[in-house]
């Protein structure tokens, strides 16, 4: 083995490492703050001031740090035990499991919203009540009941469909927007009728339109470039540019997203969500938590996709073979 290779097998730990570790800790992160904020966990922190003799506290605490520590060395070893393995294939499996994350989530805000609006339209029509009872119609008309028995239960539903369903491409989330924009249209200029959850739902699908689709565009390579000099450029110079930008544009803009909504329980992203926070105009759907959740979403699978980014464009720095062509459809 020449020094050349050596050196390149050793970039190729550094890189592997530093690519699984940013995703496991982020994933470490997502699951520390959600035992912390809404199970109500000790933090990390407290060890120093936690009275040892509560053991269920030290077990939680203790739990938590095991992650992080799982995290650095379980992406330490990945990286030394696959280190004659080309990256492309990280690549592949990372950009596998963030379509199924996001083609679930695209299954989860379909069932959300239109159960949502049946119930949203039942209840501004007073026949809520003649279909489930008295009792639960008063309970559906309060978000944090049906935020946890109605849209969380739908939310595991989604993850279920997008396990099985797998070729499902974003144009249909863009033509439910259109429906309900028409629906809309027709309604308020046909029949003079309009309600808040009409409004509601076509805010809904647009917002997780756009975040929701970013991984897949960046897969694609369809975000806008401000292209100068740029396609010109060999196909590793390329690869080293594309490198740097996920590292220091890319995954810094995800980690900011995170920690900036993700930190305390007065944070953009957690408030809403613990609260299951909704607007209340007119019987309108109680998905507006679901707005803010959509931010760590977007994170999560932009961070997990620059990760993937990040080991295809290594690879084009290599000259692996095995080079993805642009305008390949390999993702819905």
């Amino acid at each position: 083995m020449n020094q050349t290779t050596i050196l390149q097998y050793n970039f190729y730990v550094l890189i592997r490492f530093f690519g699984w570790l940013m995703v496991s800790l982020m994933l470490a992160f997502v699951i520390n703050t959600f035992v912390t904020l809404s199970l109500e966990w000790p933090t990390i922190f407290s060890i120093f001031i936690q009275n040892k003799s509560n053991y269920l506290n030290l077990f939680q605490i203790l739990f938590q740090i095991s992650m992080y520590l799982f995290a650095i060395f379980g992406s330490f070893f990945y990286a030394i035990r696959m280190r004659n393995i080309s990256l492309r294939d990280d690549s592949e499996l990372l950009n596998k499991f963030v379509n199924y994350f996001i083609r679930s989530c695209f299954w989860a805000v379909v069932f959300v919203g239109l159960i949502d609006v049946i119930i949203s339209f039942l209840r501004v029509q007073d026949f809520l009540v003649n279909v489930v009872g008295q009792d639960l119609a008063t309970q559906l008309g309060r978000s944090k009941f049906r935020g946890p028995y109605i849209h969380i239960p739908l939310v595991f539903l989604g993850f279920i469909v997008g396990f099985f369903v797998k070729h499902i491409a974003f144009t249909w989330l863009t033509f439910l927007v259109l429906i309900a924009e028409f629906i809309i249209v027709i309604t308020r200029f046909v029949f003079s009728y309009e309600q808040a959850f009409q409004g509601d739902i076509v805010r809904f699908w647009y917002a997780a339109l756009f975040l929701f689709a970013s991984a897949y565009t960046l897969f694609e390579d369809g975000h806008v470039r401000v292209d100068v000099i740029y396609t010109n450029f060999s196909r590793r110079t390329k690869g080293i540019i594309n490198s740097y930008g996920c590292i220091f544009l890319g995954m810094t803009l995800c980690w900011a997203i995170l920690l900036l909504g993700m930190w305390e329980k007065t944070n953009i992203i957690v408030n809403p969500m613990l609260s299951y926070e909704s607007a209340q105009a007119g019987f309108g759907m109680y998905t507006k938590y679901w707005l803010a959740s959509f931010l760590a979403i977007f994170a999560i699978s932009m961070m997990i996709q620059f990760v993937s980014y990040l080991f295809e464009s290594t690879a084009d720095v290599y000259k692996e073979e095995g080079h993805r062509e642009l305008g390949e459809i390999l993702s819905h």
